[in-house]
């Protein structure tokens, strides 16, 4: 049983790191444009905290090596991300992306970091931790709802890519067979949900991928910046898709 988990927490973290690395390609063109164009900060930013959470709790798990390392990766990667939205932006986004990160990868991680380890009984540091980054992790599976809804009203896969809602999948699934391996009620909770939300994106494209679209995705479009999304219809779910290795 032991050598089975560590066999999938090996696979889990080799999925991870590839959906971490997915944004590449897009900061790769922002470098070479020189500007991020109309992509949002927040993704990066929020997966930043939360690679950084679930590396804290694979460091005060006896037996979280396995979470700790795919995590940090992770949060480096992600690291690097936020400093080029930075270098990138413009400068009023720049601005407010930059005092996001203060309060969040600063202020909320350096609080939760110092309340785990000065405020926080030993025995209830694992359960404290493994809460908020469940609560996270949870948040972020859900946020590719909103190209889910694209593709509905669309009635097209255009905006959600089958390899990475595929690479969710397994990342969910994966994570999800060890957690129950293991035990780690806070690892195999949020993975069910990813799990659940994998499928429904799965079928989503089974459903749409060969019908033609019968709704302009321009109003598609049009209709999200009325209701104050970024200028694409499904990018805000797609890019926080992307950063989801986090277990």
């Amino acid at each position: 049983m032991a050598n089975l988990s560590f066999i999938l927490g090996i696979i889990g973290n080799v999925i991870s790191i590839l959906l971490f690395a997915s944004p590449i390609k897009t900061f790769w063109g922002v470098i070479k444009k020189k500007s991020t164009g109309d992509y949002k900060g927040e993704p990066y930013i929020t997966t930043l905290l939360s690679t950084s959470l679930w590396t804290l709790y694979g460091i005060i798990n006896p037996d979280g090596l396995l979470v700790m390392t795919v995590n940090g990766a992770g949060a480096i990667l992600q690291l690097i991300y936020v400093i080029l939205f930075l270098v990138y932006a413009p400068k009023d986004t720049k601005v407010k992306a930059a005092k996001l990160v203060g309060v969040v990868n600063v202020g909320v991680l350096g609080t939760v970091t110092a309340v785990t380890l000065f405020a926080v009984h030993k025995n209830t540091r694992l359960t404290f931790v493994g809460i908020l980054c469940t609560a996270l992790t949870i948040g972020m599976y859900a946020s590719p709802l909103s190209a889910m809804s694209t593709v509905v009203k669309t009635k097209s896969v255009e905006y959600m890519p089958f390899s990475l809602s595929l690479f969710l999948f397994l990342n969910a699934g994966v994570w999800s067979a060890y957690a129950v391996l293991v035990k780690d009620i806070y690892i195999g909770v949020p993975n069910a949900v990813g799990l659940f939300l994998g499928s429904a994106q799965l079928i989503l494209y089974v459903i749409y991928k060969n019908k033609p679209v019968s709704t302009n995705p321009s109003e598609a479009i049009e209709e999200e910046e009325e209701e104050g999304g970024s200028a694409h219809p499904a990018r805000r779910g797609i890019e926080m898709n992307s950063s989801l290795g986090n277990v």
